[in-house]
Protein backbone atom coordinates (compact mmCIF):
# COMPACT_ATOMS: atom_id res chain seq x y z
CA UNK A 1 0.00 0.00 0.00
CA UNK A 2 1.43 3.12 -0.88
CA UNK A 3 2.60 5.45 2.09
CA UNK A 4 0.17 8.21 1.74
CA UNK A 5 -2.38 6.11 1.30
CA UNK A 6 -1.33 4.45 4.50
CA UNK A 7 -1.16 7.60 6.14
CA UNK A 8 -4.74 9.02 4.88
CA UNK A 9 -6.07 6.34 6.74
CA UNK A 10 -4.33 7.08 9.97
CA UNK A 11 -5.24 10.01 9.67
CA UNK A 12 -8.76 9.20 9.40
CA UNK A 13 -9.26 6.97 11.86
CA UNK A 14 -7.93 9.50 14.26
CA UNK A 15 -11.24 11.30 15.68
CA UNK A 16 -12.26 7.84 16.39
CA UNK A 17 -9.26 7.27 18.57
CA UNK A 18 -9.60 10.42 20.51
CA UNK A 19 -13.01 10.29 21.02
CA UNK A 20 -12.84 7.08 22.41
CA UNK A 21 -9.82 8.34 24.76
CA UNK A 22 -12.26 11.18 25.67
CA UNK A 23 -14.88 8.88 26.90
CA UNK A 24 -13.56 6.16 28.85
CA UNK A 25 -13.17 8.35 31.87
CA UNK A 26 -17.17 8.31 32.02
CA UNK A 27 -16.96 4.41 31.24
CA UNK A 28 -14.51 3.61 33.69
CA UNK A 29 -13.43 6.52 36.11
CA UNK A 30 -15.73 7.81 38.81
CA UNK A 31 -16.53 7.40 42.13
CA UNK A 32 -17.66 3.78 42.13
CA UNK A 33 -19.47 4.20 45.06
CA UNK A 34 -23.04 3.40 47.01
CA UNK A 35 -24.65 4.32 49.68
CA UNK A 36 -25.21 1.77 52.34
CA UNK A 37 -28.32 2.31 55.04
CA UNK A 38 -27.75 1.24 58.58
CA UNK A 39 -28.57 -1.60 59.85
CA UNK A 40 -30.10 -0.33 63.16
CA UNK A 41 -30.73 3.54 62.75
CA UNK A 42 -32.50 4.12 66.16
CA UNK A 43 -29.17 5.23 68.00
CA UNK A 44 -29.37 8.61 67.24
CA UNK A 45 -29.87 10.81 70.61
CA UNK A 46 -29.76 7.67 72.84
CA UNK A 47 -27.26 6.93 75.39
CA UNK A 48 -25.17 3.47 74.28
CA UNK A 49 -22.89 0.88 76.47
CA UNK A 50 -20.82 -1.44 74.37
CA UNK A 51 -20.93 -5.04 75.84
CA UNK A 52 -17.74 -7.26 74.54
CA UNK A 53 -17.56 -11.10 75.38
CA UNK A 54 -14.35 -13.01 74.81
CA UNK A 55 -13.69 -16.11 76.07
CA UNK A 56 -11.40 -17.05 78.79
CA UNK A 57 -8.74 -18.53 76.62
CA UNK A 58 -8.78 -15.13 74.62
CA UNK A 59 -8.02 -13.52 77.86
CA UNK A 60 -5.39 -15.57 78.71
CA UNK A 61 -3.66 -14.59 76.05
CA UNK A 62 -4.49 -10.95 75.64
CA UNK A 63 -6.13 -9.84 79.55
CA UNK A 64 -7.09 -6.60 77.57
CA UNK A 65 -8.90 -7.79 74.47
CA UNK A 66 -12.48 -7.52 75.77
CA UNK A 67 -11.65 -3.94 77.26
CA UNK A 68 -9.88 -3.05 74.26
CA UNK A 69 -12.05 -4.29 71.84
CA UNK A 70 -15.25 -1.86 73.29
CA UNK A 71 -12.89 1.21 73.39
CA UNK A 72 -12.02 0.91 69.72
CA UNK A 73 -15.52 0.37 68.81
CA UNK A 74 -16.95 2.87 71.23
CA UNK A 75 -14.69 5.64 69.84
CA UNK A 76 -15.00 4.79 66.53
CA UNK A 77 -19.11 4.77 67.27
CA UNK A 78 -19.22 8.30 68.72
CA UNK A 79 -17.22 9.99 66.41
CA UNK A 80 -18.82 8.89 63.52
CA UNK A 81 -22.37 9.73 65.46
CA UNK A 82 -21.27 13.25 66.77
CA UNK A 83 -20.37 14.18 63.28
CA UNK A 84 -23.08 13.24 61.90
CA UNK A 85 -24.69 15.38 64.58
CA UNK A 86 -26.45 12.85 65.45
CA UNK A 87 -25.98 13.43 69.48
CA UNK A 88 -25.25 9.68 70.35
CA UNK A 89 -23.87 9.21 73.87
CA UNK A 90 -21.06 5.98 74.55
CA UNK A 91 -20.91 4.94 78.02
CA UNK A 92 -17.48 5.03 79.11
CA UNK A 93 -16.01 1.74 78.34
CA UNK A 94 -13.84 1.77 81.47
CA UNK A 95 -16.81 2.09 83.45
CA UNK A 96 -18.20 -0.81 81.78
CA UNK A 97 -15.37 -2.96 81.98
CA UNK A 98 -14.96 -2.37 85.73
CA UNK A 99 -18.38 -3.03 86.38
CA UNK A 100 -17.66 -6.43 84.65
CA UNK A 101 -15.05 -6.81 86.75
CA UNK A 102 -17.07 -6.58 90.42
CA UNK A 103 -20.04 -8.59 88.33
CA UNK A 104 -18.76 -11.39 86.28
CA UNK A 105 -22.00 -12.41 84.89
CA UNK A 106 -22.53 -9.65 83.69
CA UNK A 107 -20.71 -9.84 80.36
CA UNK A 108 -22.67 -12.33 79.44
CA UNK A 109 -26.17 -10.09 80.57
CA UNK A 110 -26.49 -7.07 78.50
CA UNK A 111 -29.92 -5.72 80.29
CA UNK A 112 -27.48 -5.94 83.45
CA UNK A 113 -25.10 -3.73 82.05
CA UNK A 114 -27.27 -1.27 80.09
CA UNK A 115 -29.85 -1.24 83.63
CA UNK A 116 -26.47 -0.18 85.22
CA UNK A 117 -25.25 2.45 83.25
CA UNK A 118 -28.91 3.96 82.61
CA UNK A 119 -28.43 3.01 78.74
CA UNK A 120 -31.24 2.81 76.06
CA UNK A 121 -29.51 0.63 74.03
CA UNK A 122 -26.31 -2.39 74.61
CA UNK A 123 -24.74 -3.55 71.40
CA UNK A 124 -23.63 -6.88 72.62
CA UNK A 125 -20.40 -8.70 70.32
CA UNK A 126 -19.47 -12.18 70.89
CA UNK A 127 -16.27 -12.74 70.24
CA UNK A 128 -15.94 -15.84 67.92
CA UNK A 129 -12.66 -16.20 66.77
CA UNK A 130 -9.74 -13.73 67.90
CA UNK A 131 -6.14 -14.86 66.50
CA UNK A 132 -2.97 -12.61 65.08
CA UNK A 133 -0.87 -16.13 64.65
CA UNK A 134 -1.24 -18.92 63.09
CA UNK A 135 -0.38 -22.10 64.76
CA UNK A 136 0.72 -23.62 61.37
CA UNK A 137 2.86 -20.62 60.55
CA UNK A 138 3.48 -18.62 63.95
CA UNK A 139 6.29 -16.71 62.39
CA UNK A 140 3.59 -15.55 60.73
CA UNK A 141 1.31 -12.35 61.36
CA UNK A 142 -2.45 -11.92 60.34
CA UNK A 143 -5.31 -10.22 62.62
CA UNK A 144 -8.61 -12.15 62.13
CA UNK A 145 -11.54 -11.00 64.44
CA UNK A 146 -14.86 -12.68 63.93
CA UNK A 147 -18.34 -11.71 66.38
CA UNK A 148 -21.61 -11.53 66.32
CA UNK A 149 -23.08 -8.68 67.12
CA UNK A 150 -26.42 -7.76 68.88
CA UNK A 151 -28.24 -4.77 70.07
CA UNK A 152 -30.52 -4.79 72.97
CA UNK A 153 -33.04 -2.48 73.86
CA UNK A 154 -33.05 -2.04 77.40
CA UNK A 155 -36.58 -0.03 77.63
CA UNK A 156 -38.72 -1.97 75.13
CA UNK A 157 -41.56 -3.12 76.76
CA UNK A 158 -41.99 -7.05 77.68
CA UNK A 159 -44.58 -7.14 75.28
CA UNK A 160 -41.88 -5.08 72.33
CA UNK A 161 -38.90 -6.94 70.81
CA UNK A 162 -36.05 -6.41 72.83
CA UNK A 163 -33.08 -8.12 71.35
CA UNK A 164 -32.10 -7.18 67.51
CA UNK A 165 -29.52 -9.50 65.43
CA UNK A 166 -27.26 -7.36 63.06
CA UNK A 167 -25.26 -9.67 60.41
CA UNK A 168 -21.70 -11.20 62.42
CA UNK A 169 -18.60 -9.06 61.66
CA UNK A 170 -15.40 -11.25 60.04
CA UNK A 171 -12.47 -9.20 60.02
CA UNK A 172 -9.01 -9.52 58.78
CA UNK A 173 -6.22 -7.41 58.62
CA UNK A 174 -3.73 -7.45 56.18
CA UNK A 175 -5.97 -8.74 53.27
CA UNK A 176 -3.08 -9.80 51.28
CA UNK A 177 -0.26 -11.98 52.50
CA UNK A 178 0.66 -12.16 56.33
CA UNK A 179 3.20 -10.01 57.89
CA UNK A 180 6.65 -11.85 59.07
CA UNK A 181 6.57 -11.58 63.05
CA UNK A 182 8.56 -8.52 64.60
CA UNK A 183 8.36 -7.03 67.79
CA UNK A 184 7.34 -3.86 65.93
CA UNK A 185 5.06 -5.52 63.63
CA UNK A 186 3.03 -7.17 66.11
CA UNK A 187 1.22 -4.68 67.48
CA UNK A 188 0.93 -2.42 64.66
CA UNK A 189 -1.20 -5.46 63.16
CA UNK A 190 -2.88 -5.79 66.29
CA UNK A 191 -4.24 -2.17 66.30
CA UNK A 192 -4.73 -2.18 62.68
CA UNK A 193 -6.98 -5.20 63.16
CA UNK A 194 -9.12 -3.35 65.80
CA UNK A 195 -9.26 -0.58 63.84
CA UNK A 196 -11.05 -2.31 60.98
CA UNK A 197 -13.18 -4.50 63.12
CA UNK A 198 -14.31 -1.17 64.74
CA UNK A 199 -15.20 0.50 61.43
CA UNK A 200 -17.00 -2.49 60.55
CA UNK A 201 -19.16 -2.80 63.72
CA UNK A 202 -20.11 1.03 64.22
CA UNK A 203 -21.03 1.42 60.54
CA UNK A 204 -24.23 -0.66 61.13
CA UNK A 205 -25.29 2.19 62.79
CA UNK A 206 -25.32 5.06 60.33
CA UNK A 207 -25.43 5.80 56.77
CA UNK A 208 -22.11 5.18 54.70
CA UNK A 209 -20.47 4.32 51.62
CA UNK A 210 -18.38 2.13 50.54
CA UNK A 211 -16.83 0.87 47.20
CA UNK A 212 -17.73 -1.05 44.50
Amino acid sequence: MPLKHLRWILLSLLPFVVSCNLLTPLVFIGEHKKKVSPEFDKLAGRRVAILVWTDPSTLFDYPYARFELATYVGDKLYAEMTRRELDTEVVDPRDVEDFIQKNVNAQIYPHAVGEAFDADYVVYMEVLRFQFRNPEQPQFLRGQIHASVSVHDIRADPDQLRRYELAPVKCQYPDGAPVLMTATNAPLIREATYRKFAEQVARKFYEHTVEL
